[in-house]
């Protein structure tokens, strides 16, 4: 069974009403409030965020949500720092599906979802954190958490280099 929102939006004098599939009366939505509020199409301009649906789109062949938890499946040859990259983004995007409560990992969380060892995940954390693609946060432990420049560097590298 498809899924199916209405939405009304009353601006200024103007009410519109949007009905059919989530992704696209989002996308109608978005139109219609940035021709009617030219700011939010310049602000738009200069603001990185990214939403699920986005994520799904980006990651979608690589991240999946099993009964086990977020993962990674891929048949595609990765570097050791995107499989990581994308573990993290897996999580991110199972907590704002609500399927997991924290979108952090520790690094033995890491090892023991992507296999690698744990000299590699040290270093791979390194120089990920030094490249702000992810965040070292101090919860419970040392835990590591993708950032949006992170999410914007994975997005721009796999399709550069992997496609």
């Amino acid at each position: 069974m498809d899924e199916y929102v209405d939405a009304i939006i009353t601006y200024k004098d103007t009410r519109v009403e949007f009905k059919g599939k989530p992704e696209t009366v989002l996308e109608s939505i978005y139109r219609f409030l940035t021709k009617e509020i030219p700011n939010l199409d310049l602000a738009s301009k200069i603001s990185l965020d990214y939403t699920l649906p986005e994520m799904i789109n980006i990651f979608g062949d690589y991240v999946k949500i099993t009964p086990e938890g977020p993962t990674v499946i891929t048949d595609k040859k990765i570097s050791d720092r995107y499989l990581i990259a994308l573990q993290l983004i897996a999580y991110r995007m199972a907590k704002l599906l609500g399927k997991v409560e924290r979108d952090n990992l520790s690094s033995q969380d890491i090892q023991r979802l992507t296999n690698l060892k744990p000299k590699t995940i040290s270093s791979r954390l390194s120089d990920l954190t030094k490249i702000r693609c992810i965040e070292k946060i101090n919860e419970n432990g040392i835990k590591y958490k993708i950032t949006t420049y992170g999410i914007h560097w994975l997005a721009s590298e796999l399709k550069e280099k992997v496609s």
